[in-house]
């Protein structure tokens, strides 16, 4: 009877290997993939974070008192991700940023909002007195232009982005295009670099490749001139970030880091990517805004220049806080529907993603 009980007990452990194997299997599987992306992003960091001798702000000092906050992992986190043209800059020469943009998450509510930054606002740059907000890459690089913009915002920004037009160019190419509504024909001549960046669009549905897509966010000439082009910028880019959450993005995530790391700038580590895009994959795009907004807007003359000013520095802190406080993608009930606080919630619930 014992033998029978010991060849049950034996038989039972050898029906239980196979399971055992596949679950370790897996675990193998599981620990590769990781360490795989891991190793990308590591590298992909690794070119990011360049020596002062290969950066194109290396000319600049890191002063104590622009040094940005560090990011806990538990609070909002803010990254500028700002546009320049490199075209024609001389050695230790930078550019002004083209195009601001700050992408805001909060990782209890998994909300991101994206505002936009009108590039002549004039504002106090720390050290250089007033001058439009653009300038203050090229005053005193990345760490001047996140506090110079954080202080109109109100917000403490802890990470930066830059890139050149090539850069904007090969991550639209490495996702394979975005399918855009161009809203109408858009036309401008560019006799700089051989007219290498003329913008022609057709108005319409569309595929939009790198160059293209380019053109798109880069049209200013027309009657609202940058207010409708940041609000161009603020569309595709959350289209952007729509298509980097996609399966097929991720898998070939490698190849659209290598394609876009040559014409990048951060001071995003490892660790940072790696909790960033976490937070990012379980958080949805609740809003986006222009700063200052319209009814903020005042107009200053400065040295016989026309410049835009915030007419109530407070009153955009207000607003900034009134942004992200709402949702966009929660629809209020419509008026004697009868829907309840409890219906509200139940419907934010299942939000887009």
């Amino acid at each position: 009877m014992a033998r029978s009980r010991q060849r049950t007990k034996d038989g039972a452990k050898k029906r239980k290997r196979p399971w055992l194997w596949a679950l370790l299997g897996l675990a193998v599987v599981i620990a590769c993939i990781a360490g795989y992306y891991m190793y990308n992003i590591y590298n992909f960091t690794e070119g990011l974070s360049k020596p002062k001798e290969d950066s194109l702000f290396g000319q600049f000092e890191d002063k104590e008192s622009e040094k940005p906050p560090e990011w806990e992992g538990s609070e909002r986190v803010n990254i500028l991700l700002m546009g320049g043209d490199n075209r024609g800059l001389e050695k230790n020469e930078s550019a002004r940023s083209d195009s601001m943009l700050v992408a805001s998450i909060d990782p209890v509510t998994k909300k991101i909002h994206l505002f936009s930054v009108l590039r002549d606002t004039f504002v106090p740059i720390e050290g250089h007195g007033e001058g439009r907000i653009n300038t203050a890459l090229a005053l005193g690089g990345p760490n001047l232009a996140m506090k110079t913009i954080g202080n109109m915002l109100g917000l403490d920004i802890q990470y930066y982005v830059y890139t050149d037009f090539e850069g904007f160019k090969s991550l639209v190419d490495a996702i394979g295009g975005i399918e855009f509504d161009v809203e109408k024909n858009m036309n401008y001549v560019d006799n700089a670099d051989g007219n290498r960046y003329d913008i022609h669009l057709k108005k319409g549905r569309q595929m939009l490749d790198g160059e293209k897509a380019l053109m798109y966010v880069r049209f200013r000439h027309d009657a609202m001139s940058d207010f409708t082009r940041t609000e161009r910028q603020r569309n595709f880019l959350a289209a952007v970030a729509a298509e980097l959450k996609s399966t097929w993005s991720l898998i070939n995530m490698k190849s659209i880091l290598d394609s876009i790391q040559p014409y990048m700038e951060s001071n995003l580590q490892s660790l940072d990517i790696l909790k960033l895009a976490q937070l990012g994959m379980g958080s949805h795009m609740a809003g986006s805004a222009q700063v200052p907004p319209m009814e903020l807007i005042g107009d200053r003359n400065v040295g016989g220049a026309s410049v835009l000013a915030v007419r109530d520095d407070a009153k955009l802190l207000e607003y900034v806080q009134e942004v992200l406080a709402n949702d966009t993608t929660v629809t209020a009930p419509a008026e004697g529907s009868g829907a309840t606080d409890t219906d509200s919630s139940a419907s934010s619930s299942t939000d887009k993603r």
